[in-house]
């Protein structure tokens, strides 16, 4: 049986196609062809490039971004094909979700042609905006406030080093950029009034470092998790960190049994399942997913697409 024709989508700001060529020499002796991204466009029309050529496999060569444009296109589509990571940013979350080697550029494309396609759920977020509504999918998490202060703010190196107590270290930088405001939930149509500065939903729930943020998201269970902050001030912030670091984490890796438990809340955080949210502030607030900021938005409607895309 020969191999399946597999299309590359790459960034060319991340990689050349001669070190792509070279991972990929003797591991597949099927047909390749190559589509890169642009500025302007991160992976979609590459993507629909790559399927209209009769690609089965897409790999997708670049950061979060590019992985997060192709997953997209492919969920929306419901293409039939299956996508293989090559993770080649700085953050890599979905690949180090789903522990595709990272900084092994021959193991990734080993993992992306010959592992075992299975099929994982996607997230998509709805914002409306002054000239309508558009429509975006995250693989990962996607939210407002700190969250994504506190992972682009955080230095790499100590996140390997030292885990936590990196992220523990930025929150102080992070939370200037944030405060408290009122915000409407309704979760599975269940609607509450809350106060915070950080909401997050996530896919997946690991940071670099292996940090758990979120550590009951598992991307292929139908649901998506939701963590929200609420508390500003020094009691405040001394309560999450401890929800965060302790109850969360090393409790949860200390007790026996710990790894089964739920998230816990506290005073100062939530965690909750859900399929579906709809989120409405008081104050436009800055929109991200997957690490890439959005417009300002004062609604936001999330809901989950079970087994949306096949990965290697």
């Amino acid at each position: 049986m020969s191999d399946p024709h597999v299309g590359i989508v790459w960034n060319p700001s991340k990689t050349t196609r001669e070190d792509l060529e070279g991972a990929l020499a003797g591991a597949t002796t099927g047909p390749v062809s190559w589509f890169e991204t642009s500025e302007d466009d991160p992976g979609r029309a590459a993507t629909q490039q790559a399927l209209n050529a009769g690609a089965c496999v897409i790999l997708a060569a670049g950061g979060d971004g590019t992985v997060r444009a192709v997953a997209e296109h492919l969920a929306e589509t419901q293409a039939d094909t299956d996508l293989g990571i090559i993770p080649l940013g700085t953050g890599n979350l979905l690949a180090r979700n789903l522990d595709i080697p990272i900084d092994d550029l021959p193991g990734a494309v080993t993992r992306a042609l010959k592992g075992q396609p299975r099929p994982i759920d996607i997230g998509w977020a709805e914002i409306t905006l002054a000239e309508g509504v558009q429509r975006h999918a995250f693989a990962v998490m996607a939210g407002f406030g700190i969250d994504a202060h506190m992972i682009t703010e955080t230095d790499d190196d100590l996140k390997d080093k030292a885990g936590w107590l990196a992220y523990v270290e930025s929150l102080g930088r992070a939370v200037s950029a944030s405060e408290v405001i009122d915000i409407r939930l309704a979760v599975d149509g269940v609607t509450t009034t809350e106060q915070a500065h950080t909401l997050i939903v996530g896919n997946c729930g690991t940071l670099q470092g292996r940090i758990a943020l979120l550590p009951d998201a598992d991307p292929t269970d139908g649901e998506l998790d939701l963590l929200v902050l609420h508390e500003d001030g020094v009691a405040g912030w001394m309560d999450t960190i401890r929800n965060m670091v302790w109850d969360n984490g090393l409790k949860r890796l200390l007790e026996v049994g710990g790894e089964n438990q739920h998230a816990k809340s506290s005073d100062a955080t939530t965690h909750r399942r859900l399929r579906a949210l709809t989120i409405e502030l008081n104050e436009p607030r800055v929109f991200e997913v997957d690490g890439d900021d959005l417009e300002e938005t004062s609604r936001i409607e999330i809901s989950i697409q079970p087994n949306a895309i096949r990965i290697r």
